[in-house]
């Protein structure tokens, strides 16, 4: 009996080691992973990773995490010299292939969200008279958003708002279009097109993990909610 409690406390004593070097191993791999992310993306932030799983220890021996979450809040993404903040960035992958530095790590699949608000969004016209709000969901089930912009007639500041709708285009791009412009534009000639120029935008949003892409878009009171997808993303290239 002796001997028995012996070898058990001897098995807890190994296991609690084994333990306290596996979570340690995940943090420095988590530091690493997060930094890898940061520069290779040119993110504005570093973002936080959690590698799941358990052991690590043989996740890593077999050059395979079974999932991985990263999240990010505050990022500014830029293209074309323009620039858009993201928030809530928050996405997991699964089945990541690594290498021992990490210096490589490929998800077979992804999916996640991101969050943008409408004072950031207004921010992103580039135009200090234009904001963007709610706009309620539309008779078709559309996203939509209410634009407002101030533009000049007849030498006159006039402000107008507009409902446009928002969607994702070409998996990487948020568009906002007016779905209707004021009917009093039609009698005014040039007018339409001023307004078009306040309320239509187009906004590409760079930085995210490569072979992640936007899937859908759906208004709410408090931002613009976008779905993410992906396959084969690339963390560290």
């Amino acid at each position: 009996m002796r001997a028995i409690r012996i070898t058990l406390i001897i098995a807890v004593i190994l296991g609690a080691l084994f333990v306290g070097a596996d979570r340690i191993a995940v943090y420095f791999a988590e530091e690493q992973a997060a930094e890898k992310i940061r520069s290779s993306q040119g993110l504005t932030g570093t973002p936080e990773v959690s590698i799941k799983g358990f052991p690590f220890l043989t996740q890593i021996a077999g050059s395979s995490l079974e999932e991985v979450e990263v999240k990010l809040d505050g990022a500014t993404a830029s293209s074309g010299g323009q620039s858009i903040r993201v928030s809530g960035f928050d996405a997991k992958l699964q089945d990541v292939k690594i290498d021992s530095s990490f210096s490589s790590a490929v998800a077979s699949r992804a999916t996640g969200t991101a969050h943008l608000s409408y004072e950031d969004l207004s921010k992103a016209t580039n135009d200090p008279t234009v904001k963007v709000g709610f706009g309620g969901q539309g008779a078709a089930g559309k996203s939509q958003v209410k634009v407002t912009g101030k533009v000049q007639l007849a030498g006159l500041p006039i402000e107008r708002s507009v409902i446009s709708t928002v969607t994702i285009v070409n998996g990487d791009t948020v568009r906002v279009r007016a779905d209707q412009i004021p009917d009093e534009a039609q009698a005014f000639p040039g007018l339409e097109r001023a307004i078009r120029q306040k309320t239509d935008f187009d906004r590409r949003i760079s930085g995210l993990p490569k072979g992640i892409k936007l899937d859908k878009v759906v208004a709410t009171q408090d931002g613009v909610d976008i779905t993410l997808t992906g396959s084969n993303v690339n963390l560290a290239g």
